[in-house]
């Protein structure tokens, strides 16, 4: 479901700003933003993905990792999520967890 459907227009307006952030690579502020549009709106799964993939790239892993099983306990087949669910892990040295994210999403789109 659309962002702008959850919570009007200023919700929408504060994820279309963590975007932005996000886009220019402040994976810090994005990140802070998109908290709070998460906050307003936690079945929004766009959103939270998002939030996870700032989180990775600011190396706030547990964060990110957190974010993910979240994504993936509401939708198992976000192949996204799998990947970066692993890579998250691996970036941990938890290669053993990884495996299974990794092996799911290579068998999702055939790599």
């Amino acid at each position: 479901m659309p962002i702008e459907t959850l919570a009007g227009r200023g919700l929408a307006e504060e994820y279309a700003r963590g975007r932005l952030f996000f886009e220019s690579e402040d994976y810090i502020g994005a990140a802070r933003i998109l908290a709070g549009v998460v906050a307003a709106a936690p079945d929004n799964l766009a959103a939270r993905l998002l939030l996870a993939r700032a989180y990775y790239h600011s190396a706030q892993l547990r964060r990110a990792e957190s974010e993910l099983r979240l994504v993936l306990e509401r939708d198992p087949a976000e192949g996204y999520a799998c990947l970066l669910l692993g890579r998250t892990l691996q970036r941990q040295n938890r290669h053993k967890d990884a495996e299974p994210y990794l092996r799911l999403h290579a068998a999702m789109t055939g790599g």
